[in-house]
């Protein structure tokens, strides 16, 4: 028999599939089949809610998953689009996107499942009042309610408390009242009646908060605290098999969330995690949260010997030789098959067919020859099948998906043979895009439009291009579908996987993504335009505002080869009075005008994520008046100051080491640190004294906010200033001037309160609450109910120069062009050239 025999096929094809991971495919060894058989004979399940990715307890996942091997999943209600990013520039839409990818790496890790309601992250939220209103309160619920009856869980665990009078994050908060609420919504078919088309109604047994010391203030306070409602469980157990220890896969799974720093040490030894029940039935035993709850396959009708027989399996279970178990395991799935249809019917047919194909050693793999193509396009695909076992294993067809396009084999596959084959075939035009699904239409502040029933919930856009292969083993007819994929070998990282995406032929890039006008100038906006496919002829225009005006009419761009990119120019003239609009780029391709962009997430611990957006920038005729020209930024955890600094004529250098001397920072007419640069930059410590020397010389530095947890310096300032947690959420909450003839309120511009219309997200965060007598407090602000915060800006002289520290947001008001931010931020970089 020849090593390899090829088929050549040529085709058509269609549409999109979900798959978990683009990754390369997972390989078991015998010690995860063996775990996967002890799983088979569990069937119960634990679904744990919070707000946010990095909210979830991945002890208690894993412990669920791998100590319990019950069927877990995670339930964040949002993806995280409203926070920072410590590894990359990517914030709001897209950090949600690689925000989402961490969290399945990390249920990758631990062995859970994971899901998503429609709620978006808006930022920081003070009450659990205000996030409801502006979540939208039944839609989100309806998506909690949803996630129940599809998961079916036995048993549910909140993160956080449904306490609103508790003080935290107004999300933590309203995860648990929604959780708490839908308990008891789940099994009613008058509630959402519309979700029956697609699962039944379900009803959970019990509902636990994941409780702990921190809820009660102190570990003295929760040794005193009444546990008659609690379990107990020890998640610090070893798995001998694993060679690792429970708390170690956690630590693992926990330090996937890297775009937040949450890296995380192993740690080793008995932990134990509590379970406060809130409703449904005390368990008997303080030591399970199942006691009484039936996990054995007995609880299905005629389930009974199944079970008898997956333990026989498990005992006599070979780990030098797994197909030993094949015969029985094809026997228990054929006794599966004929129970009644229902979830755990399905959960268990999927598991024990994952079961049988890695017990075969089975490998089944398609791959294009690009890693994305254009509806119309031609992809040709490499399909590969290997039997590594000395089971009997026939591939019997092969149905090229979405179009159910046929071909019928009797391929006996031989022990350790690989098969390799060859078929191409264009995309229909008709074939939609593997956007991520959530951000196809525009949604509000508060929540994705998705109004797909079944994509509610799904942590990736579904893919169906692929192949489903239909394979005989030991005379049991199985079927398993493998998405397209991409790889190619890395001179370094060797072997590298990546999604096969579906895409439109152009793209069209502006360069910034705000362009501030602060004079009468015109200013040149570049276009970075590339192709999806080869032979790409296009016109590329500007749409603009009215009162502006954009030179030339248009620009022809002809793109030979896919993936080349063209810059073109547009010259952009303001109008006289203050002004802002949007401008966007359309090109015009064979009589269809495309006017989208492409953003390409790429880190190592994530599959690499393409993001197709409607491509637009803000433009914004201001008012503004500087002084200074040669600015200094200390970059910290990452942020797009320097850009927009830029925007207004501000030459910025990103410092580095080796210019943190006297002479070379004396050139620079102001200092800025980035946001939480005394968190993440270690080499700090070296410098400060170098930099308060510079103040002290003539120079002005602006601090912006940091965190007062893992400061790297022992002092911030000059003088004394302690930070907090204090912060204002509300972005319309009222500023006050309590200094209003301070200069940094009028030089060089004349700042009012209309500087504060029209900010996004927040006013400010982490504000001092104390500070030395030498510092002026200039502004104040709060948010409703609350005392005033009086450390929003603070300014103090120092020598000859000048030290300021705010922790207002300007990282996010610059980047979206907010006039106002951009004004006060002047006047705080020109204090050192005022007269």
């Amino acid at each position: 028999m020849q090593n390899k025999l090829r088929f050549a096929f040529f085709f058509l094809l269609s549409l999109t599939i979900y798959v978990s991971s683009a990754q390369a495919p997972k390989r078991w060894s015998s010690g995860e089949i063996h775990d996967a058989i002890k799983k088979l004979n569990v069937l119960g399940s634990v679904l744990y809610v919070a707000a946010h990715p990095d909210d979830e307890n991945t002890r208690l996942i894993s412990y669920m998953s791998n100590e319990r091997r019950m069927n877990t999943a995670y339930l964040s209600l949002t993806r995280g689009d409203g926070g920072q990013n410590l590894i990359g520039n990517e914030l709001g839409e897209l950090l949600g996107v690689l925000r989402t990818q961490e969290l399945l790496r990390a249920r990758g890790v631990d062995g859970g499942k994971q899901m998503f309601s429609r709620a978006n992250d808006f930022g920081y939220s003070k009450n659990p009042e205000e996030t409801l209103r502006i979540w939208n309160r039944d839609e989100v619920l309806s998506d909690v309610v949803w996630a129940i009856r599809k998961f079916q869980p036995d048993v549910i665990i909140n993160r956080f408390s449904h306490d609103s009078g508790r003080r935290t994050h107004g999300h933590h908060t309203s995860s648990a009242i929604l959780s708490h609420e839908a308990f008891d919504l789940t099994a009613d078919k008058t509630k959402y009646p519309d979700q029956l088309k697609f699962v039944d109604t379900w009803q959970p047994q019990r509902l636990f908060m994941n409780t702990s010391w921190w809820f009660y203030g102190s570990r003295e306070n929760f040794d005193k605290a009444d546990k008659s409602k609690m379990v107990s469980v020890d998640a610090g157990v070893y798995y001998p098999i694993k060679g690792k220890s429970n708390n170690e896969i956690a630590a693992e799974s926990r330090s996937m969330h890297k775009c937040q720093g949450m890296g995380s040490t192993p740690s080793r030894g008995a932990l134990q995690e509590y379970l406060q029940l809130l409703k449904g039935d005390m368990p008997g035993s303080k030591e399970d949260p199942f006691e009484g709850i039936n996990t054995t396959w007995s609880r299905l009708k005629g389930g009974e010997a199944i079970g008898k027989m997956v333990s026989e399996i498990d005992n006599t279970f070979r780990y030098d030789n797994p197909t030993k178990s094949l015969s029985a395991l094809v026997s228990v799935r054929k006794m599966i098959k004929n129970l009644p249809d229902g979830n755990w019917k399905k959960i268990k047919l999927e598991e024990i067919d994952a079961i049988i194909a890695a017990c075969t050693g089975l490998f089944l793999e398609v791959t294009a020859d690009s890693y994305s193509a254009t509806p119309g396009q031609k992809v040709s695909l490499e399909v590969e099948v290997v039997n590594r076992s000395t089971a009997d294993v026939k591939l019997t067809g092969i149905q090229y998906q979405p179009m159910n396009m046929d071909s019928s084999l009797n391929l006996m596959m031989e022990n350790n043979q690989p098969y390799e084959w060859t078929k191409v075939m264009n995309l229909p035009e008709d074939m939609p895009l593997t956007n991520p699904y959530w951000l196809n239409e525009p949604g509000t502040l508060g929540m994705y439009a998705v109004d797909d029933r079944e994509k509610i919930g799904l942590p990736e856009t579904e893919r169906v291009f692929g192949v489903e292969f239909f394979v005989d083993i030991e005379g049991e007819s199985f079927s398993f579908f493998k998405p397209v994929i991409y790889k190619k070998t890395d001179p370094v990282a060797g072997e590298v996987h990546r999604p096969f995406e579906v895409t439109i032929p152009i793209f069209a890039n502006i360069k910034d993504k705000v362009y501030v006008f602060g004079e009468n100038n015109s200013k040149e906006v570049k276009i970075l335009v590339k192709s999806g496919k080869d032979d790409v002829k296009g016109k590329v225009s500007l749409a603009y505002p009215k009162n502006w005006k954009v030179q030339p009419e248009s620009v022809d761009v002809y793109l030979k080869s896919k993936g080349e990119e063209q810059w073109v120019s547009f010259e952009v003239f303001p109008p006289a009075e203050q002004s802002e609009g949007k401008i966007s780029p359309m090109v015009e391709v064979d009589g269809k005008v495309y006017t989208k962009k492409v953003k390409i997430i790429e880190y190592d611990h994530i599959p690499t994520q393409t993001v197709i957006q409607n491509s637009e920038s803000k433009v914004v005729k201001i008012d503004l008046k500087r002084q200074g020209e040669n600015i200094g930024y200390i970059m910290g955890a990452g942020d797009e100051i320097p850009e927009s600094l830029r925007q207004i004529g501000y030459k910025v250098t990103l410092l580095e080491d080796s210019e943190m001397s006297a002479s070379s920072l004396a050139k620079y007419d102001a200092i800025i640190l980035g946001i939480r640069a005394y968190n993440t930059q270690e080499r700090l410590r070296f410098h400060q004294e170098k930099l308060l020397k510079y103040v002290e010389e003539g120079g002005t530095m602006l601090v912006q906010y940091n965190t007062s947890r893992r400061l790297k310096v022992d002092q911030l300032a000059p003088y004394p200033l302690r930070l907090s947690r204090d912060r204002v959420s509300v972005e319309e909450a009222e500023i006050r001037f309590l200094k209003p003839k301070h200069p940094v309120l009028n030089y060089p511009n004349k700042i009012s309160s209309k500087d504060f219309d029209n900010w996004v997200q927040e006013r400010g965060l982490y504000f001092p609450d104390e500070w030395d007598p030498k510092f002026d407090a200039i502004l104040s602000s709060n948010d409703p109910g609350e005392t005033p915060k009086d450390g929003v800006l603070l300014v103090a002289p120092h020598g000859k120069g000048v030290y300021i520290y705010t922790g207002l947001s300007f990282f996010r008001e610059l980047p979206a062009g907010v006039p106002g931010a951009y004004r006060l931020f002047a006047n705080l970089l020109s204090q050192g050239k005022k007269p």
